[in-house]
């Protein structure tokens, strides 16, 4: 995926085993975090810090959801260990990830991604690094209010003509 482009739809599973089908937040601004693993070092600091500022995240209206390998079980128990307040997605076989966080010249299991789409389903905001080291909430917080901004220029754009 590449900024600019409609973001490919995908459903998988959550920590509840209920679907999540990305279709169907059309009209909302969602906010994919892509990490590499439970209970491992960065990736618990990384949702422990969207998890202390998720007042910031709720006040921008968008959809926070987080997407790892692994099983629905698993995942809720690390969301459960840490009290993490967002959604978190099983992506088993990493195919998901492989569409949305891979990097020319890393292997996928080496990553961790956010991907920003705004409410027409456009990828605003993309930014994959290795899984050493993680974006600060100031960073997606602000990809975000970008991502919100569009729609509204969007908006003003209609509106005139």
């Amino acid at each position: 995926m590449k900024i600019g482009q409609k973001a490919l739809n995908f459903a998988l599973y959550d920590t509840q085993n209920k679907s999540w089908d990305l279709d169907e937040k059309v009209g909302k601004v969602i906010t994919l975090l892509f990490y590499p693993g439970d209970e491992t070092l960065v990736c618990t600091k990384q949702l422990c810090s969207v998890r202390d500022n998720w007042a910031k995240y709720l006040e921008t209206g968008a959809e926070v959801v987080a997407v790892s390998p692994g099983l629905p079980e698993e995942h809720s128990q690390f969301a459960d260990n840490h009290s993490l307040p967002m959604t978190i997605l099983a992506d088993a076989d990493r195919t998901i990830t492989a569409v949305y966080a891979s990097h020319k010249w890393m292997p996928i299991w080496a990553t961790r991604g956010v991907i920003v789409i705004d409410s027409k389903g456009i990828v605003r905001y993309r930014n994959i690094m290795v899984r050493a080291f993680r974006p600060s909430d100031d960073e997606v917080l602000s990809a975000i209010h970008l991502a919100k901004y569009d729609k509204l220029v969007d908006v003003r754009i209609k509106k005139t003509h």
